[in-house]
């Protein structure tokens, strides 16, 4: 099955660190069927976050999740992702429609029957 890996751009609203640049920065969406029930969203200091593919969907409705993430969304079209580490907090807001669409893809990704080889 293949691994979904998907390059987006979000805004840090807030972090442990003050950045010199506003604005969109890089951000990697990573699903492998590997570990099927997760998602890895690796921000630019190459800090990757490991959780639950379900509180991501979950978090495009209604507020969720405790602890080292919450996502929850914000107004229409956009949605925000909080990470929480022992060094600060880090809260990163995305197009919504940038999650969904990594979300179908890593349910698709999920459904393609593996390749055999002889």
């Amino acid at each position: 099955m293949p691994v979904v890996e998907q390059y987006a751009r979000a805004h840090i609203v807030t972090d442990d660190e003050v950045r010199d640049e506003p604005g969109a920065v890089p951000v990697v969406l990573r699903y492998d069927p590997e570990e099927p029930r997760s998602v890895r969203v690796r921000l630019p200091d190459r800090h990757e976050w490991t959780f639950s593919r379900a509180l991501l969907e979950q978090g495009l409705r209604s507020p969720a999740g405790t602890g080292e993430v919450r996502v929850w969304p914000c107004g229409r079209v956009q949605a925000v992702v909080e990470f929480h580490s022992a060094g600060g907090v880090s809260v990163v807001q995305f197009e919504t429609s940038t999650l969904t669409r990594f979300l179908r893809r890593t349910y698709s990704a999920a459904e393609t029957p593996a390749v055999a080889h002889s």
